[in-house]
């Protein structure tokens, strides 16, 4: 069975619940504490083995390119200041190796399932998976180690779920389950942004996935579906039955990044986890909680 070694990153949004921050840097560059929101996805998938990232892009997405590509000029003013050690290694550790980055457009913003599609030909007949960068996933190993896993010892596809609340269903991606052991249940049906009293459970699909190659057949119909757009979540409702198919209880922290205050909640809590600033950050939300 070949092994997870690819992942694909739908980045050509336009970000507009962050304008007019984001009129000229893509949301995907908005940055957690001192790392983009796209690192931590490439982070997160190197965790899990993978080896070649696809970025599915849009106009005026060029940054994203270059923060994955040497900065030469940076480089030589770092190693030639002995005290810039740490941030040389920093910036190096964000590269990308050469051939192992492959940036594609998405044209026209027809849907999830079609920015999917468009990275058909480097993904080839390969299991592969795909990562939403805007919903922010931290945990050891990573929700995507954890999703590969499932496919190795599954041979099917797997999506992380959360439970949110029933009034909230017609914000995300449902899926209705059987044999459920707590923690990985088998996919029996799923359906895009149902209507609360209509939704099948309240297992939300989180933005974090590993899909077999058979997908692309059915994202090959251009099929539109919720708000008129080709939807992820239709072409892997047709692969139920015809292969594996489970959905995987995410149990560490997700952000949302995608809104202001996820956004902000995702800010906070890195820079309390993080032991270089996280006595610092304590204090200071101390003092701005006192005035």
């Amino acid at each position: 069975m070949p092994r997870v070694r690819k992942a694909v990153f739908p980045v050509a949004g336009l970000g507009t619940r962050f304008l007019p921050a984001t009129k000229a840097v893509p949301k995907e560059m908005l940055t957690i504490v001192d790392r983009p929101l796209i690192q931590y996805a490439v982070e997160e998938c190197r965790a899990a083995g993978i080896e070649e990232f696809v970025f599915v892009t849009g106009r005026n997405k060029h940054v994203i390119e270059d923060h994955f590509d040497h900065a030469y000029e940076l480089e030589a003013t770092l190693k030639a200041r002995r005290n810039k050690q740490a941030e040389l290694e920093q910036t190096q550790a964000a590269t990308i190796k050469a051939g192992n980055a492959i940036f594609t457009r998405q044209q026209q913003p027809l849907g999830l399932g079609h920015a999917v599609w468009c990275a058909r030909a480097w993904i080839g007949n390969e299991p592969f998976a795909v990562l939403l960068p805007d919903e922010l996933t931290l945990s050891s190993p990573g929700c995507t180690a954890e999703l590969v896993a499932l496919h190795e010892k599954t041979g099917g596809s797997a999506v992380a779920v959360m439970d949110v609340p029933r009034e909230q269903t017609n914000r995300y991606g449902i899926v209705a389950i059987k044999n459920d052991d707590g923690t990985v249940a088998e996919i029996t049906g799923m359906v895009e942004k149902p209507k609360p009293a209509e939704a099948p459970s309240t297992l939300s699909i989180i933005g974090r996935y590993v899909l077999l190659p058979e997908v692309f057949e059915h994202l090959d119909r251009h099929e539109t579906g919720a708000g008129g757009e080709i939807q992820l979540t239709d072409a892997m409702a047709h692969m139920i039955g015809r292969s594996r198919f489970h959905a995987m209880r995410y149990r560490g922290a997700r952000y949302d990044c995608g809104n202001r205050l996820g956004f902000l909640e995702a800010n906070v809590a890195v820079s309390l986890a993080r032991p270089d600033i996280a006595q610092e950050s304590r204090a200071l939300l101390g003092s701005l909680l006192k005035s």
